[in-house]
């Protein structure tokens, strides 16, 4: 990932998300070329990695419908068509801008060889060169698309699709996690979601390897899974609080990926985010926290506890990236000290894979013309 894609020059930031028209005009008197590249998918250089196209020949290995039992959009007719070009049709405006260079945020915020969590300005916005009301005049459309993909992905598993998507949250304490949950993730049809927020493992989950209790909150086909923290925390907070040998935490690294590995391998696309935000923005808002009574519930004194081992949590992340952003689940870490930019980042991650996925709504499995002449035959 390049950190230094903080949004200060055009010709450096990707088309998403709209930019302003004073943004547009800023960047076109800037002398930036315009043009128009095509977008590339996530993951590109793995098919089967971090919801990138796949071609046609691996398709149904990955548990999408075969062609016979979908409907293109190019067949749709009637409203059905009007809908779904309308939302794609505002969802691509929504993120082009033609005096930029295409990149998608997904190759923006990707980490990469050599990345380095403590280069990476929690207050920058990569990618992005508009301001807060920049970023929410375009919320609302991203979030319609999103939201139509969803009702596909899931419409697809009633037709016998397997494909689903897992959401993996990670980030210290006052990150914004709760946000993505309720700007982000709250955007969709709430029964093609499932949430699973990762506590202290209980006496039960703690007689059983630590994958246990994470297998068993993965995604059935056709819906969205969100961890709310997630295996990670077992290479986080017990490093951090040496919970287990070193020697036990450290082959974890190798365990996460293989058991990743094989979740893509059945189908489920994963996307990783880390929100990363600095000390002083927490600090902030703990602060609000105390100073508002209408916050108060929100504060937990243990996470002053855990602000006092910031440098070995930094640490402890900047491992878990290292180690495992692999082609199959890459991580993607995203400044997160402006919430608003934020859940803008998060919620072009998780419209760019399931575009990538490209779910199909199900092809009737009754003679619709059949249908039509009962109906109109009822009283």
């Amino acid at each position: 990932m390049r950190a230094s894609l903080s949004g200060a020059c055009a010709h450096d930031v990707c088309k998403d998300a709209a930019m302003a028209k004073d943004a547009k005009k800023s960047a076109r008197t800037s002398g930036t070329a315009s043009s128009k590249k095509s977008s590339r998918k996530p993951g590109k250089g793995s098919a089967k990695g971090g919801g990138a196209a796949l071609p046609p020949d691996e398709v149904a290995e990955r548990g999408a419908l075969p062609a016979e039992q979908v409907t293109p959009d190019a067949r749709l007719s009637g409203k059905a068509a009007k809908k779904a070009e309308k939302k794609r049709r505002k969802a691509a405006q929504a993120r082009k801008d033609e005096a930029v260079e295409t990149v998608t945020w997904s190759e923006v915020l990707r980490v990469g060889p050599g990345f380095s969590l403590a280069d990476l300005d929690p207050r920058s916005t990569p990618g992005f060169t508009g301001k807060k009301a920049d970023g929410e005049e375009v919320m609302g459309e991203l979030q319609s698309r999103l939201g139509d993909l969803q009702e596909r992905l899931y419409a697809e598993s009633k037709g016998g699709g397997t494909r689903s998507v897992l959401l993996v949250i990670q980030g210290m304490d006052t990150s914004g996690k709760g946000g993505i949950m309720r700007h982000v993730v709250g955007a969709v049809d709430p029964q093609g979601v499932h949430i699973t927020s990762f506590k202290a493992p209980s006496d039960e989950e703690r007689r059983h390897p630590f994958l246990w209790r994470i297998r068993r909150g993965l995604p059935t086909p056709g819906m969205i899974g969100v961890f709310d923290r997630s295996h990670y925390e077992d290479v986080l907070i017990v490093r951090v609080h040496d919970l287990v040998p070193r020697t036990t935490w450290s082959r974890r690294y190798s365990q996460i990926n293989a058991f990743e590995q094989g979740v893509v391998d059945s189908g489920t696309t994963v996307v990783k985010v880390m929100m990363h935000i600095s000390s002083d923005e927490q600090k902030a808002r703990l602060t609000e926290r105390l100073e508002r009574e209408d916050k108060h519930w929100k504060f937990n004194p243990g996470d002053l506890d855990e602000r006092a081992h910031w440098a070995d949590y930094t640490e402890a992340y900047q491992g878990a990236l290292e180690k495992c952003s692999t082609d199959a689940a890459p991580w993607f870490v995203v400044p997160a000290d402006r919430k608003w930019y934020a859940r803008l980042a998060v919620t072009n991650l998780l419209l760019e894979h399931l575009e990538a996925m490209d779910p199909q709504w199900p092809a009737a499995d009754f003679d619709v013309e059949a249908e039509k002449a009962r109906l109109a035959a009822t009283p």
